[in-house]
C-alpha cells in the first residue's frame, strides 16, 4: 500500500492550484443529460473515479458518452428497454444512489452494486422512495448494496412523496433528477434537512437542462417538463479548493484557485468565511480566488456549524489542530455514515498524530495540538486522505497510506498541492 505526504512549509506559502470541476455538479449534469433526448456537451467534467464510474454505467444503461477534447459529449436518453445489467459502482455513493434511480426507469432488472465499504452504506430510504414511485426493488440485506431495480412507469399526474431530509439528501436528488421522465413528483421534506444546498444544486442543475423545479421550505416540486439537451460547463471544485485554501490558513502566506466561482451552487463556497474568523482574509479577481493568512496573524479556532458544508469537516478539523485556541464542530453527526465514519475515524486518525481531540453526537471539539510523525490510515476515504495529508505542513513525519484512495475526487491532488504551492 503506497503512502505519500505533502512537505513541511518552511515559509508562508505564495502559490495557486488547480482543482479539478466539481464532482457533485459534474454527476449531475450527466444524469440530466443521460436523460435528455439529443447530444448534450459538458465541458469541465470532473476526472476522479466517482466520474468515471457514473460514466460507464450511463453507458450500460445506453447512453453513448464520447470524449472530445476536455468535454463530454453526451447523447441521450437511456435504453429503457435494454438488457439487463449490472453496474459496480466502486466506492462512490453519490453515482450508486443517483444510478439506482435511473435504472429503475428500465424495465428490465439492472443490479447496482459496490466495494465492501459501499455496501456497508445505509440505502435504505431511497428504495423506499423508489417503491412508493411504483419501482421493483430487491436488495439481498434490505436498504443495502446490491439492489435489482426496475419498472419505474410514467403516471399522469405528479406523485407526491415524503422523504427524510436528515438522512442523505442524495436519496432526494436522485427521486428529483428521474421525476421529469415519471410525470412529476412533490416530495415533502420531513425533519432536518442538513443538507439543502445540495437540493438546491440538483435543482439548479436540472433547470439548465430545460426541467421545471421548485424547492421551498417545504418541499420540493418537480414537473413533468421534458429535459432537453444543451450545454453545460461545470464549475471548479469547492470542495477541492478548501485543501490548498486550507494549506493557506495552516502555513500563513497566500493560495489562488483559479476557475472558482460563488454563485451559491456549492455550499463549500462558505468554507471560506470560516477560514476568515479563524485569522484568514480573501481576495476575488479575474484570476479566481485566493486566501490568505499574515504569518504575524495568529490562526483562531472557531465554532461553527458544519451541517450546510460537511464534506469539509475533515478539512477544517486538520486546520484546527494547528489553531491557537480551541475549535467546536457541530452538527454534522450524520457523516457517520460517508465513505468512512468521518468522525470516529477522523478522530482516531487525527490523535495518532498527535491530536487532542473529543467525540461528540453532532461533531467533534479539538484543542491546538503539538504533533508527531506516524502513518495515518484514510479508511477508504478520500476526504480523510487529503485532509490529514494537510498536516504534514507542520510535521513532515505525518504519512498517509493508501495514498491513491484521493483517486475517488482529485488524481492528480499529491502532485498539483505539492507544485501549486511550491513544495518541490
Amino acid at each position: 500500500m503506497t503512502t505519500a505526504t505533502l512537505a513541511r512549509a518552511d515559509r508562508p506559502l505564495q502559490g495557486t492550484v488547480e482543482v479539478p470541476g466539481s464532482k457533485s455538479v459534474s454527476n449531475r449534469a450527466l444524469v440530466c443529460a443521460a436523460l435528455a433526448v439529443g447530444a448534450s456537451r459538458v465541458h469541465g467534467v470532473g476526472d476522479g473515479d466517482d466520474t468515471a464510474r457514473m460514466v460507464q454505467g450511463l453507458r450500460q444503461l445506453g447512453v453513448r458518452i464520447d470524449a472530445d477534447a476536455s468535454d463530454l459529449v453526451v447523447r441521450g436518453p437511456i435504453d429503457v428497454d435494454g438488457a439487463p445489467t449490472t453496474i459496480d459502482a466502486g466506492l462512490a455513493g453519490t453515482t450508486s444512489r443517483f444510478l439506482t434511480a435511473v435504472a429503475a426507469l428500465r424495465s428490465k432488472p439492472t443490479v447496482v452494486t459496490g466495494a465492501e465499504a459501499l455496501r456497508r452504506r445505509p440505502m435504505g430510504d431511497l428504495h423506499r422512495l423508489l417503491r412508493e414511485l411504483g419501482a421493483d426493488v430487491v436488495a439481498g440485506t434490505e436498504g443495502r448494496l446490491p439492489v435489482t431495480v426496475s419498472g419505474l412507469r410514467a403516471s399522469p399526474d405528479a406523485r407526491r412523496l415524503v422523504a427524510r431530509g436528515d438522512v442523505s439528501s442524495q436519496f432526494v436528488s436522485a427521486v428529483m433528477m428521474v421525476a421529469p421522465c415519471i410525470g412529476g413528483v412533490r416530495l415533502a421534506l420531513a425533519g432536518d434537512v442538513p443538507s439543502r444546498g445540495y437540493l438546491k444544486m440538483t435543482a439548479d442543475v436540472m433547470t439548465r437542462f430545460g426541467a421545471r423545479v421548485a424547492v421551498s421550505n417545504d418541499g420540493i416540486e418537480v414537473s413533468s417538463t421534458p429535459y432537453r439537451a444543451g450545454e453545460f460547463v461545470v464549475p471548479a471544485d469547492w470542495s477541492s479548493a478548501g485543501y490548498p485554501f486550507a494549506a493557506a490558513a495552516i502555513a500563513g502566506g497566500e493560495v489562488r484557485v483559479p476557475g472558482l466561482r460563488d454563485d451559491g451552487t456549492q455550499p463549500e463556497a462558505g468554507f471560506v468565511e470560516v477560514l476568515k474568523r479563524m485569522g484568514c482574509t480573501a481576495r476575488t479577481d479575474e484570476r479566481g480566488i485566493a486566501v490568505l493568512r499574515d504569518p504575524g496573524t495568529a490562526l483562531r479556532g472557531v465554532d461553527a456549524d458544519m451541517s450546510a458544508m460537511s464534506d469539509l469537516v475533515p478539512t477544517l478539523a486538520a486546520v484546527a489542530v494547528c489553531a491557537t485556541t480551541p475549535t467546536r464542530i457541530r452538527g454534522v453527526g450524520f457523516i457517520r455514515n460517508k465513505e468512512s465514519d468521518r468522525i470516529g475515524d477522523l478522530a482516531a486518525e487525527l490523535r495518532e498524530c498527535g491530536a487532542e481531540v473529543g467525540v461528540h453526537d453532532d461533531g467533534l471539539s479539538i484543542e491546538p495540538s503539538r504533533l508527531r510523525g506516524c502513518v495515518v490510515q484514510p479508511h477508504d476515504d478520500h476526504r480523510l486522505a487529503m485532509s490529514l495529508a494537510l498536516l504534514s505542513l507542520r510535521e513532515p513525519g505525518i504519512m498517509v497510506a493508501d495514498a491513491a484512495v484521493v483517486g475517488k475526487s482529485w488524481p492528480a491532488y499529491w502532485t498539483a498541492m505539492r507544485l501549486g504551492l511550491g513544495l518541490g
